[in-house]
C-alpha cells in the first residue's frame, strides 16, 4: 500500500502533470490569448524542464536581464566590491574607479573609499583613460536621460550619478548633495524638476517637489564633475589626469557585495545592475566596457546555456537584449549552485514582502522568490517557487507586446503560479 502511495504521489509531481496544468492555463486564459507568452519550469538538476510552452523562442527580457548581471558578480567578485585602485606616486595619489557605484551613494552603505580619500594627505589625481563605455546603453531611449531609472554610466559614480531633490512643508525642498542648489532654475513651465539635456541646469516649479515625496534626477557626468564632486565633499582639491595605469595597482574594498545585489534586485536599480558590469570588467583585467564584459561573461560561464543569449546591457533597459525562457532557467540552475540557497532567497524580491513582488503572492510562508522585468507592453518574472509539498523549481514566465494594462498581467502570472504552488 505504501508503494502504491508513493508511486501515486510522484505521478502527481510528474513533469506529465505540471506540464498539462500550465499548458491548460495558458489555453483558457483570456488575459494572455493576445500577447507572445514563453514560459519554462524546471528541477534545480538541470535536467529536462518539467514544464514548458515556447521556452525556445526569445523575448525581450526588461529587467530579468539583471539576473545576468547578477551571475556575473557572483562569478568575478567576493564578499566585497573592489572600490577604488590606486597608484602612490612620490607625494601624488593617482585614483581611478573600477565601476564601484557605492561611493556617497545615497541608498547604498558608508563606503570605505570615502574614508581612505579624506584622510589621505598627498595631492590626489583622477583618471578614467580605461574607461571605454558611453553615458548610455545601446537602445536606451535618449529621451529618458532626465528619469530617475536611467542615470548614466561612469568609471567612478559620485553619489549614485544623481540628484536628490525632497520636498517640505514649507513648500522648499533640499538637494543632495547641496553642490546642485546653485543650479536651480525658477521655471512656471516646469513639471517637478526638469534638467536640461546636455547641461546640469535644473529647471523647477514653485511647488519643486510634494512634500514627503523624493525626486531622483540624473545629473550629466565628466571626469570634471567627478572631481569637483569628490573635492566639494572632501574638502580637499582633486584633479583630473589624463594618463593610463599599465602597473600593478593597489584597491579599496568599499561595501559588502550583497548590500549592492540586495539593493539592485529588491527596487530594480539599473544604474547598479550597469556599474556591475563595469565591476565584471575590472575584477578581468579588462577596460571598463560593457560589451567587452559581457562578451568575456558569455565565453566564460555562460557557454553552456540552451541558446545563446542576445546581452546589450547590464539592466535591462535596452530592447536589443532577447532571452529565451530556457537559458533563463538554465541559469537559474547555475545561480542556486552557486550561492548558498538562505543568501540566494534574501537577495531576491520576496513574493509578498519585500521588492517589486510584495504586493504579490501573498501566501505564508512565502513561496516565490524572483526577478520582475518591466517595459511598456511587457513584462516577466523569473526566480524561484517552493511547493506546498516541498519541491523547488526554477521558472520563467515571459510576456511581450501585450495591449492590456500590466497589472492584469501580473494578476495573471500570479493566479497561475499560485496555482502550480499549492497544486504540486
Amino acid at each position: 500500500m505504501r508503494t502504491l502511495i508513493f508511486f501515486i504521489s510522484l505521478f502527481t509531481f510528474s513533469g506529465c502533470s505540471v506540464s498539462h496544468y500550465l499548458k491548460r492555463e495558458l489555453k483558457n486564459s483570456k488575459v494572455l490569448s493576445q500577447q507572445h507568452t514563453g514560459v519554462s519550469v524546471s528541477g534545480l538538476n538541470g535536467k529536462k524542464p518539467l514544464a514548458s510552452y515556447q521556452e525556445n523562442k526569445y523575448f525581450t527580457p526588461a529587467s530579468n536581464t539583471k539576473l545576468f548581471s547578477f551571475y556575473a558578480g557572483l562569478c568575478a567578485l567576493g564578499d566585497s566590491i573592489p572600490g577604488l585602485e590606486y597608484l602612490e606616486w612620490g607625494e601624488l595619489l593617482i585614483i581611478r574607479g573600477t565601476g564601484d557605484p557605492s561611493l556617497l551613494h545615497p541608498d547604498l552603505p558608508h563606503s570605505k573609499v570615502f574614508d581612505f580619500l579624506k584622510n589621505r594627505k598627498d595631492q590626489i589625481f583622477f583618471t578614467s583613460s580605461h574607461f571605454e563605455n558611453k553615458r548610455f546603453g545601446p537602445g536606451w531611449s535618449w529621451n529618458d536621460y532626465n528619469d530617475y531609472y536611467q542615470p548614466e554610466i561612469s568609471s567612478l559614480p559620485v553619489y549614485g550619478n544623481i540628484a536628490r531633490f525632497s520636498g517640505e512643508a514649507s513648500q522648499n525642498y533640499q538637494v543632495n548633495p547641496g553642490f546642485w542648489k546653485k543650479s536651480m532654475i525658477f521655471d512656471t513651465t516646469a513639471s517637478g524638476i526638469e534638467r536640461e539635456e546636455f547641461q546640469n541646469r535644473f529647471h523647477h516649479s514653485s511647488l519643486v517637489v510634494p512634500q514627503g515625496l523624493i525626486q531622483d534626477v540624473p545629473v550629466r557626468m565628466s571626469d570634471l564633475l567627478t572631481v569637483q564632486l569628490l573635492g566639494d565633499t572632501l574638502k580637499k582639491e582633486i584633479k583630473p589626469l589624463n594618463i593610463p595605469l599599465d602597473t600593478e595597482l593597489n584597491k579599496i574594498y568599499s561595501i559588502p557585495s550583497d548590500s549592492l545585489y540586495t539593493r539592485m534586485m529588491h527596487v530594480s536599480d539599473n544604474m547598479l545592475a550597469e556599474q556591475l558590469m563595469l565591476l565584471y570588467a575590472s575584477a578581468n583585467g579588462l577596460p571598463l566596457n560593457t560589451e567587452k564584459a559581457i562578451a568575456h561573461a558569455i565565453e566564460h560561464h555562460l557557454s553552456d546555456l540552451p541558446d545563446r543569449p542576445v546581452w546589450r546591457d547590464g539592466s535591462g533597459l535596452s530592447r536589443y537584449n532577447l532571452f529565451t525562457p530556457r537559458t533563463i532557467t538554465a541559469l537559474l540552475q547555475k545561480i542556486y549552485a552557486k550561492i548558498p540557497r538562505e543568501r540566494l532567497f534574501q537577495i531576491l524580491a520576496t513574493g509578498g514582502k519585500t521588492g517589486t513582488i510584495r504586493t504579490l503572492f501573498k501566501d505564508e510562508p512565502p513561496f516565490i522568490f524572483a526577478k520582475t522585468g518591466s517595459l511598456s507592453n511587457n513584462y516577466c518574472l523569473s526566480g524561484y517557487l517552493t511547493t506546498k509539498k516541498g519541491k523547488t523549481l526554477a521558472f520563467s514566465f515571459m510576456n511581450n507586446n501585450f495591449t492590456v494594462p500590466t497589472g492584469e498581467v501580473r494578476k495573471e502570472i500570479e493566479r497561475i503560479l499560485t496555482g502550480l504552488h499549492q497544486k504540486f
